[in-house]
């Protein structure tokens, strides 16, 4: 189609797929668990390890938060990872206790237990693995912030 002066006018298609049938939805309902992402399903595992933890310990963590970070920020610089809390495996930090302290503006910080989502995953096999590596971690992590022992954090004699 030609407009009066020459030039070539092209209609303009609604944005569309290539196939014209609009933009598809999601592929679950969002309210079953198949429409969760893997971080989402890690942060859910995460907090199912922590739960029996807490229902022991409440008072002792109150103080203390949990954190998930995908990957570890490592630089090469760092003299010795397991003198600063953290929990490695092969060299790779699994999760890293970071103490109470001040931020840049001057305010008091809590204690912090970050998990890093990445390099557990990539050490189990399914996800009864997954959630025995992350209660397992959790546990040596929050026994080092009490500075207890790991079996009486579980409870055993």
């Amino acid at each position: 189609m030609t407009s009066a002066s020459g030039r070539l006018r092209r209609r303009r298609r609604p944005n569309r797929d290539r196939h014209g049938r609009g933009l598809r939805g999601s592929l679950y309902p969002s309210t079953l668990p198949a429409a969760s992402t893997r971080a989402e399903r890690f942060d859910a595992l995460v907090l199912a390890a922590l739960e029996p933890i807490e229902a022991r310990w409440r008072t002792e963590l109150t103080k203390l938060d949990i954190a998930v970070d995908d990957v570890p920020d490592v630089s090469g610089d760092e003299p010795s990872l397991e003198s600063d809390g953290t929990l490695t495996d092969a060299g790779v930090p699994l999760a890293r206790l970071v103490p109470a302290g001040v931020d840049r503006r001057g305010m008091p910080t809590k204690a912090r237990i970050v998990l890093f989502r990445r390099p557990l995953e990539a050490r189990a096999r399914d996800g009864a693995d997954l959630a025995d590596l992350v209660h397992h971690v959790l546990v040596d992590q929050v026994a080092n912030y009490l500075g207890v022992d790991p079996t009486i954090i579980e409870g055993e004699p």
